[in-house]
């Protein structure tokens, strides 16, 4: 069997559409790419598909990670064009490459968040980042199917900051539209912990320790997922099964 896995973005009105829902998509769409799936044993056989750290509902990303195996050998490019092909525009297919060794899960310690908050001032936010990141613990509230529950969003909290939008990336799945005096941007790298922080644990810790209260709700998309170097960057998942390829 050959291991392929796959970068790709989850755009626009889709970053509403659940998981499970996303999973199904690709499902589908594999069988009408009739792509050759390998099949887990058993009386309800599944094709054998791999999620990583899927990005929560509500929230936009240009750095999803799926890994599939198939039971005959496929170049990987042409397999991510069949494949985005097959999906709904916005689930785009980025990037697809042969898996190397080691897992990738392992690769994935954080994510890197690019965070639209329209209404909100950029100084007043620059602030109220300056009074999380002063915070040893900032604890917020999250409602789950169990009831709310209480976690210390402040440690998953690797690098905050408010870049001015002139200065922030042109990624396809980004909306730029709002004048700069009435949207604060933050980028923020949150380390992947259990349970996860996510980035309205972020908002909400900002609410905690500076009463930062958006008149609008915020867009969040997860930019980049990775290892941590030592400034806080992300390194390349896909780097070491690029390299096991060219060699």
């Amino acid at each position: 069997m050959q291991k392929i896995r796959l970068r790709y973005a989850k755009r626009g009105r889709l970053r509403f559409t659940s998981h499970r829902d996303v999973a199904r998509a690709f499902e589908r769409a594999l069988r009408r790419a009739g792509v050759p799936m390998a099949y887990s044993q058993g009386f309800n056989p599944h094709p054998k598909i791999s999620w990583i750290g899927a990005a929560p509902t509500g929230v936009a990303s240009e750095a999803e990670y799926v890994e599939v195996q198939v039971v005959e050998r496929l170049d990987p490019v042409r397999l991510a064009e069949v494949l985005d092909a097959a999906l709904a525009p916005g689930l785009d297919v980025l990037e697809a490459v042969e898996a190397g060794p080691g897992g990738l899960a392992e690769r994935m310690e954080a994510s890197d968040w690019h965070i639209e908050l329209p209404g909100v001032d950029p100084d007043a936010l620059r602030a109220a980042v300056v009074e999380l990141l002063a915070a040893e613990h900032v604890e917020v509230e999250r409602l789950t199917k169990d009831g709310r529950r209480v976690i210390d969003a402040r440690p998953a909290v690797i690098r905050a900051e408010v870049p001015a939008i002139g200065d922030a990336p042109n990624g396809v799945g980004l909306d730029m539209s709002y004048p700069e005096r009435s949207c604060g941007i933050l980028r923020v790298v949150v380390r992947q912990t259990t349970p996860a922080v996510r980035p309205d644990d972020v908002l909400s810790a900002l609410r905690v320790v500076a009463a930062l209260e958006p008149p609008v709700p915020a867009k969040a998309t997860r930019l980049a997922q990775g290892r941590l170097d030592d400034d806080g960057g992300l390194s390349d998942p896909l780097a070491l099964d690029r390299q096991a390829g060219l060699g």
